[in-house]
């Protein structure tokens, strides 16, 4: 053993020490990493900087701008209205939706494209149903990586492993060879993660907690236009509660009297519709412009569409405003925004939002142009609590965003292009279809997230050059001995577990297959076992958040390093024993 393997293990051991404790942030303990083995002479430093350009830096970037593209343009809420339209209130079905879903679309695309597909979405659904995202992301993240084994396609590794094995004369992996090892070890992690795993995983953020507190119910009025769909139709045909999330409180028929709401009241032309939901619901009825908001009875011009922020601005003691309503202000006019919904501490206002009169603490929910917006901090009527919420949804641009991630997807299916080159010809197509600006995308990066990938790819690479990743191999070779073929086959699965914590999984491949071809060779053994063994235990990435798919949750899901270790190391344990079995079984040694 020479120096430099030495030093690098006592890198990796306090590696380890540094993430578990966390008392220095997880992109902080990974660049100390990296430079450690610039300083030590491990690797020289125009190797270890390489990762900053590396295929996965730069696919995590391009993949983090185009899912911002996707929320921006209001996919993401389309199809989260989708999965709810689906599963009602039941807060298990949506484990099952969202992980499942996540489970097969990783089968026939990359598990980060999926998973950064899926995160902005989870994340929405979790509010929708007052659960902390922490209890959906991971369980949906380890989705993405549990169907690796179902088809050839389902990762990168499982084609790197076929073709090292066709340069050994062996035929290549078929597209759905490992599917019969594959599908258990899906099942089965989808129902430990549901009945265990996400038992296990903790809320740290207390502002989270409570979800329920942190998006204030507020009161709306919309007026049904002749445009509309939903004219002729009964509330429970357009299912306010099942789709929208919005309780309808009261109808102003265009008669002139109100009506209590029922499941077969029908909507006609002119009604007033008072309801009660979050801000969130409210923007999803809004974006689809089914209806007209009619807080001040005023229609929306059209050059004030494009480009709106939102806002919660509380009225202060003092103002003019107070016990005035909002059409004898004429605030539309006034102030050049627009009201979306009225809170009062909690209290359901049920008569018509324009003619409230308002109150000292009322909270309004405001929608303009951001200047406009930026504005309400100099005026000493309001206080501005949240001026950095969504921007509208530029919903006229989601089939251009849609296309343009599907053919990123198609190009990578068929190999046309690698997963890093399609991903950035997406974001530039995204940039100049204004799907997204440039500005936005680059605030919605988690820039953290990417440190942490860039530098921690320098220590796969260290392990590679100093010759330790080999040297492993064979201590572990010659530890199980010749004399036990079935637990020398478990060796090379746990080898190739622990070299894809630090290494890539092609990485780790590439080091120990040719490794275990050769021993199998030497033994009279199928060569085609131990490389299928590999195939599953280079893709169970698992006790570390190091997998890009995990790295995608890792901060939106505020977890730690650990939790990942205490999580995935009984989900790991599950996976090598289905292997330990069923591989032996289904290639024979």
């Amino acid at each position: 053993m020479t120096l430099s393997m030495i030093l690098l293990i006592i890198i990796i051991i306090a590696a380890l020490v540094l993430f578990s404790i966390e008392t220095l942030p997880a992109d902080v303990v990974a660049l100390g990493i990296m430079l450690a083995l610039i300083l030590t002479g491990i690797i020289p430093g125009s190797t270890a900087f390489e990762g900053f350009g590396s295929d996965t830096a730069i696919m995590i970037l391009g993949l983090l701008i185009l899912t911002t593209a996707l929320v921006r343009t209001g996919i993401v809420q389309i199809f989260s209205r989708q999965i709810l339209r689906r599963i009602g209130n039941n807060k298990n079905h949506l484990y099952w939706v969202i992980t499942g879903a996540a489970g097969i679309l990783s089968s026939l695309m990359s598990n980060t494209a999926t998973a950064a597909f899926f995160t902005p979405m989870t994340i929405g659904l979790s509010r929708r149903f007052k659960t902390h995202p922490s209890k959906l992301l991971m369980p949906m993240a380890f989705a993405t990586i549990l169907s690796s084994s179902i088809t050839l396609i389902s990762t990168s590794t499982n084609i790197v492993v076929s073709g090292l094995i066709a340069d050994y004369g062996m035929p290549p992996l078929g597209m759905f060879e490992l599917t019969p090892v594959g599908i258990p070890i899906l099942i089965v992690g989808l129902l430990y993660m549901f009945f265990i795993g996400r038992h296990l995983i903790p809320i740290r953020d207390s502002k989270q907690e409570d979800l329920q507190e942190e998006i204030l119910s507020y009161c709306s009025e919309f007026e049904v236009t002749d445009e509309s769909p939903w004219k002729g139709k009964s509330l429970k045909e357009i299912g306010f509660g099942k789709e929208f999330n919005l309780n309808v409180l009261r109808i102003l028929k265009s008669a002139g009297y109100y009506v209590e709401p029922r499941a077969g009241t029908v909507l006609q032309v002119g009604d007033q519709v008072l309801v009660e939901g979050n801000r969130n619901d409210l923007v999803a009825l809004e974006d689809q412009d089914i209806v007209e908001f009619t807080g001040e009875f005023h229609q929306k011009e059209p050059e004030l569409i494009q480009n709106l922020h939102m806002a919660e601005v509380i009225i202060l003691p003092g103002s003019p405003m107070i016990g005035r309503t909002l059409q004898g202000l004429n605030f539309r006019d006034r102030f050049g925004l627009q009201v979306l919904g009225i809170n009062r501490k909690g209290e359901t206002i049920r008569h018509r939002i324009s003619r409230t009169r308002l109150q000292v603490g009322d909270q309004l929910l405001l929608q303009g142009d951001p200047d406009t917006i930026g504005s309400l901090g100099r005026n000493a009527n309001f206080r501005v609590v949240s001026s950095k919420l969504d921007i509208m949804p530029e919903t006229d641009k989601a089939p251009i965003a849609l296309f343009i991630f599907a053919g990123v997807i198609l190009l990578v299916s068929f190999n046309v292009l690698s997963l890093p080159v399609a991903v950035m010809v997406g974001s530039l197509l995204a940039f100049i279809t204004r799907c997204i600006t440039p500005a936005e995308a680059y605030r919605k990066v988690n820039w953290h997230v990417w440190l942490l990938i860039a530098s921690m790819l320098a220590l796969g690479q260290a392990m590679e050059i100093s010759g330790l990743a080999e040297l492993l191999a064979n201590q572990i070779t010659a530890l199980v001995g010749i004399s036990h073929p079935r637990m020398l086959l478990g060796a090379f699965f746990i080898l190739s577990l622990l070299l894809t914590q630090p290494m890539s999984n092609q990485a780790a491949a590439v080091v120990v297959i040719p490794i275990a071809i050769q021993t199998a060779t030497q033994l009279n053994l199928n060569p085609r076992t131990f490389a299928v063994m590999i195939a599953v235990g280079a893709s169970c990435s698992f006790i570390t958040p190091l997998e890009p798919a995990c790295l995608m949750v890792y901060g939106p899901g505020n977890y730690r390093f650990y939790d990942f270790i205490k999580v995935g190391s009984i989900l790991t344990i599950l996976i090598f024993l289905i292997a330990y079995f069923m591989v032996p079984w289904l290639w024979p040694l």
